[in-house]
Order: C-alpha cells, then sequence, then structure tokens
C-alpha cells in the first residue's frame, strides 16, 4: 500500500523550494513536483534519499534523475494540455508521472525490460495511465507519431533524424546530447515540413541513450 502522510508532503514541499531557488520559475511544473510522490519509487529505507536533489541508482545501470533536471527538461518542453507527448526511457516512471500532471497524452518507451515491468507495476499502484512501450526509444514510437513535444531522457550521441520526423509542425523536442562524460541539453523545434531550429542550454550527465540511434 502506497501512503503519502503529510510529513512527506512536507519534504516534498522543500524539495521543491530548492529547485525553485536553483531557477526553474514554470508554476505547472513545480506544482507537478509537488503532488507527485517521489518516494513511491524508492525504497522504504531510502526515503531520506527520494527528496534529496539528487539522481539515485534504480538498478540495471539506470537512475531515477535528479528532481532539478526533471524540472529543468518538463519546463523546456512547454507542455499544454491537449499536448502529446513521447518520452524516450521510462526509466523509474519519475519523469512520466510528472508529465502527467500537466497532459493525459503521455507515451512513454523503455528499452530495458525489467524497467519496463517495474514502471508499469508503479502506474498501476499510483492509478496512472499513460501509453507504456518496451523498444528502442532512439527510433521514437512512430505507430503513434507525430508529437507536439518529444522529451529524451538520456544522452544520445546524436540529434536521431527519425525523432524529428514524429514532431508537428511546431512541436518541440528536448535532449541531451553530447559524448557519454556530459551532453548539452538542446530543445529543437521543427518550425516548417522540413525547418527545425536549435537552441542550446545547460550541461548535464545522464546514463546512455540506448539503440540503434543511441550508443550501441
Amino acid at each position: 500500500m502506497l501512503i503519502d502522510s503529510y510529513r512527506h508532503k512536507g519534504m516534498r514541499k522543500s524539495l521543491v523550494r530548492v529547485v525553485q531557488e536553483k531557477g526553474i520559475r514554470d508554476r505547472k511544473v513545480l506544482q507537478a513536483l509537488e503532488e507527485v510522490p517521489r518516494h513511491f519509487f524508492f525504497e522504504k529505507a531510502f526515503l531520506e534519499q527520494a527528496y534529496q536533489d539528487k539522481a539515485f541508482p534504480i538498478g540495471e545501470g539506470q537512475t531515477i534523475s535528479q528532481p532539478y533536471t526533471v524540472a529543468y527538461q518538463t519546463e523546456l518542453l512547454e507542455v499544454q494540455p491537449t499536448d502529446r507527448v513521447l518520452e524516450i526511457g521510462t526509466g523509474s516512471g519519475y519523469q512520466c508521472s510528472i508529465l502527467l500532471q500537466l497532459t493525459p497524452h503521455v507515451y512513454t518507451i523503455e528499452y530495458n525490460e525489467v524497467l519496463y515491468h517495474k514502471a508499469n507495476k508503479q502506474f498501476q499502484l499510483m492509478g496512472l495511465s499513460p501509453f507504456t512501450f518496451l523498444g528502442d526509444g532512439s527510433e521514437g514510437l512512430p505507430q503513434h507519431a507525430p508529437y507536439h513535444k518529444i522529451i529524451v531522457t538520456a544522452g544520445a550521441p546524436i540529434i536521431p533524424k527519425t525523432l524529428l520526423r514524429q514532431l508537428t509542425v511546431g512541436g518541440k523536442l528536448v535532449i541531451p546530447v553530447g559524448d557519454t562524460a556530459q551532453q548539452k541539453m538542446l530543445r529543437i523545434t521543427r518550425v516548417a515540413e522540413d525547418e527545425f531550429t536549435k537552441e542550446e542550454f545547460d550541461t548535464f550527465k545522464f546514463v546512455p541513450l540506448l539503440g540503434k540511434q543511441g550508443w550501441k
């Protein structure tokens, strides 16, 4: 049984203040962070770590992202309530749960089968209903395209062209691109059928994006 007590909510408020002090301004994103119980994604023994602004191992060589990083990417996405959003890399399911606070139309794909099943179980326990898929997220999810927003939660060596083709005109892709040591956060906007603009933001360190368009 999942318990979200006053203490948990208080810890979440403190975490949101930390993230806000680091520069996150979007009220809807901050509210989503306050709504989603991050400790649901942790073993009970790690409650204190759940509300620190740090990444944490979730097994299979993957991590649950730092809350600031989750908020940063989500803010760049500029999600609207009617947007169809594709998330590449379900992982723990935490980022997806944040996105579901902003729009019900969230599609998420995970490369690792163990994490895929674990995240699905978590969504079920929390009463959340994203569209979940197991497969190579570096190639997107063409059968359900196009998407207004695409978010990649792992570091890519390149911007996958397959993802760009799955954006609507006016759609945005937020993706960390670089080597395995660090990546630059990019936001690509499809301004016309064959025209894209690119914005560069801060540097981060993500686990590698696996798959045909990622790190093999």
